[in-house]
């Protein structure tokens, strides 16, 4: 296992001629994330919900490096309609050289369900991210040297997030929701991985640590709405040292797919990334592979690793 002793944002190569996709792409680590590769030459493609806040993203990566290129892509992923159209349109026209499932959501005091039914946080943080994979798999099967990354959470560790019970048909707890979405996320990518290592596809899975982002938003009563902002001034790093992990794992020569990188510090709040911990148990193939049949279920949408794409 090859790292370095110190990394920064300013070590990333070179990203001319290569095409970034981020989902949430408009705020937080997304953002950071599209500002950084934009910077170091990268056209990037800013995907979310709303498209007054996707031109508004845009504006503000431009504004930072002005020769940036940038677009932007509506995708709700807690609508499989709405993944559909989205990855329809990449996977017609588009060779994605870094893809970057990095929107969520999470705290939803109260269980909610998506557009198709599914309970909206795995729905929203795995299963849309999942179908959109799939779809959009022909633009990642034309790049050369394609990088999947994934963003999960330190929250996937919590016992809470065992993946029994997926849909939390039984019982609901929000965190429970989000752990649960977290690991999902982690046993995914180590299964993409599997099933890509006779490819040029690399597929990470990062964590951020724990920084102050609008996922934050959702606090479940009025003490959470008191602590968030003390949380954020003493205990969480920011969305710019969040995106680190990411950015490395997209952009390091020294990574291998199938790692789980999360910065080094103590508190890991911040600092150079590196190979982080698994959850017990989430590189057990069988577990990756019960996940991948129920997620084809759940969306019905079959990802086919060996699709080739159209010339």
């Amino acid at each position: 296992m090859t790292t370095v002793n110190h990394w920064t944002p300013g070590d990333i190569p070179d990203q001319a001629g290569r095409t970034a996709l981020i989902t949430g792409g408009n705020s937080g680590i997304g953002l950071e994330t599209a500002r950084a590769l934009a910077r170091h030459g990268a056209r990037v493609i800013l995907a979310g919900r709303s498209r007054t806040r996707l031109d508004q993203a845009a504006e503000a990566v431009r504004a930072a490096t002005s020769e940036a290129r940038t677009d932007t892509l509506v995708l709700d992923l807690s609508d499989l309609s709405s993944v559909r159209d989205a990855a329809t349109r990449i996977a017609e026209t588009e060779t994605v050289d870094l893809l970057f499932n990095n929107a969520g959501v999470m705290n939803l005091p109260e269980r909610r369900t998506t557009h198709d039914g599914l309970e909206m946080t795995v729905g929203t943080n795995h299963l849309g991210h999942f179908a959109f994979n799939a779809q959009v798999w022909p633009a990642v099967r034309r790049s050369p040297a394609p990088r999947v990354v994934t963003g999960s959470a330190i929250a996937a560790r919590w016992p809470m997030g065992r993946l029994e019970d997926l849909m939390s048909e039984k019982s609901y707890r929000a965190m429970g929701a989000y752990a649960k979405s977290k690991r999902a996320n982690i046993v995914y990518t180590l299964e993409l991985a599997r099933r890509t290592a006779s490819s040029p596809v690399e597929a990470l899975v990062v964590h951020p640590g724990a920084a102050m982002t609008n996922l934050q938003q959702h606090g479940t009563g009025p003490l959470s709405r008191m602590v968030t902002p003390i949380a954020a001034r003493l205990l969480m790093g920011s969305a710019e040292g969040a995106a680190w992990p990411s950015l490395y794992a997209a952009t390091s020569p020294h990574v291998q797919s199938g790692w789980f990188i999360g910065p080094a510090g103590r508190d890991q709040t911040s600092g150079t990334p590196r190979p982080a911990k698994l959850p017990t148990g989430a590189d057990d193939p069988a577990e990756g592979r019960r996940l991948w049949a129920a997620s084809e279920q759940l969306t019905g949408v079959l990802f086919d690793i060996e699709a080739e794409a159209a010339v």
